[in-house]
């Protein structure tokens, strides 16, 4: 989608703080961090929400979690612990409407979801 803000992240027309890139996925720093580490990785092809994943032929779900483990690493936040999210639809808190994971650690997390 063309206005979509994180497919402008993926064409490179808005700038990022990358973390992590493969063919599929692209991974930043939230600017809006609500935690020490907090981390979006998105898939590089437009899927609206978790609801528009197509699981019986796209693999895209495990190539997120395999990224978010490899953000883990790299934030090195694997060992101590971290917390994903995926928000739905306006009422699960979801923002822009292009799927993505939230990471967060660095602190212990309470019971709040960023």
């Amino acid at each position: 989608m063309s206005d979509c803000v994180f497919c402008k992240i993926v064409r490179g027309e808005i700038p990022c703080n990358k973390v992590y890139e493969d063919e599929k996925v692209l991974a930043f720093d939230d600017i809006h961090p609500m935690a020490p580490v907090h981390v979006v990785i998105i898939p590089k092809n437009h899927i609206a929400t978790l609801m528009d994943v197509d699981t019986g032929r796209d693999n895209i779900i495990n190539d997120l979690i395999a990224a978010a483990q490899k953000v883990a690493k790299i934030k090195k936040i694997d060992v101590s612990g971290f917390r994903i999210a995926i928000n739905c639809n306006a009422e699960g808190g979801q923002l822009v409407f292009h799927l993505h994971v939230h990471i967060l650690g660095g602190r212990k997390l309470q019971d709040e979801l960023g």
